[in-house]
């Protein structure tokens, strides 16, 4: 993971405790997930411990959306925010973390840092604010390495005014990261009856981070989703659980000609997704 440290920001002792994490700091880390951010967590040496005038506002991740990784997607995450401070914007920075407390590398699991300095571009009509943007280049498949990783993220913001006083706010929004979810479907026999039977078979599985897979995923509820062959819109007929490695089953009666999909709305760790329809031919 990248965690970048800027000399030009930090005393010589925090650029030096940064770049070796005690052993403590170390073992607190979850196995496999991102690297915690270390001399961050503790209040003692953080780097931001004077609270200067510079806030941090209207900080917008992945334009409002969840993100959500497969087991090698490679993903540029956009935040943007709002820095502002009289004192101007010599530099900022952005972690994203996951945890309970950034005071304690205890209570941290995981982070994400920029690989280049957020760029802020001041305000041509109001004085003292900068419009900020920062980038976050993911790689799912070094990156994650353990599905407890997914759920919640919160956004790390900090930085120095021109006159060196130091911000910072550790929970200026949040986010949620995803395990990628993938369906399948097959509505048999092809072509069929009007009001006979036709049974639906399919399959809900994700990203496992742990073991580098896409496994079945089970007990889930999946929506079972209908469209005539003249309407471009899904209705939903009825919810099925998915059971054993992820397999989904169920009956409907044909009416008319048109496509038949499964549908995973998306939970707290898993994102949503649907099957391409497979088209039914009523006769």
């Amino acid at each position: 993971m990248r965690i970048r440290v800027t000399a030009a920001m930090f005393s010589a002792a925090v650029v030096v405790s940064a770049l070796a994490l005690p052993a403590t700091a170390q073992a607190a880390e979850r196995p496999g997930a991102p690297a915690g951010l270390g001399v961050f967590a503790a209040k003692s040496v953080h780097p931001y411990d004077s609270l200067g005038s510079m806030k941090f506002s209207k900080a917008v991740i992945n334009g409002g959306k969840d993100i959500v990784l497969g087991v090698t997607t490679k993903k540029n995450v956009t935040v943007t925010y709002v820095a502002t401070s009289s004192s101007g914007v010599a530099l900022t920075e952005a972690f994203l973390w996951q945890g309970t407390d950034s005071s304690s590398t205890d209570t941290i699991t995981g982070s994400l840092g920029t690989d280049d300095d957020p760029a802020c571009v001041e305000s041509t009509s109001q004085t003292g604010v900068y419009a900020c943007t920062a980038v976050f280049h993911i790689n799912a498949a070094s990156d994650f390495k353990d599905n407890g990783a997914a759920g919640t993220w919160k956004l790390f913001l900090g930085g120095y005014d021109l006159y060196a006083n130091a911000s910072y706010d550790d929970n200026v929004a949040t986010t949620k990261i995803k395990r990628a979810s993938q369906l399948t479907v097959n509505a048999s026999p092809e072509p069929v009856k009007k009001g006979k039977t036709i049974t639906v078979v399919g399959s809900l599985k994700r990203a496992n981070w742990t073991n580098g897979t896409t496994a079945g995923y089970a007990g889930q509820k999946v929506l079972l989703q209908y469209r005539k062959k003249t309407s471009q819109t899904y209705t939903t007929l009825k919810s099925v659980t998915s059971g054993t490695g992820g397999a989904l089953k169920s009956t409907t009666k044909a009416t008319a000609d048109g496509y038949y999909r499964y549908s995973f709305p998306t939970n707290t760790t898993t994102g949503a997704s649907s099957a391409a329809g497979d088209y039914v031919d009523v006769k």
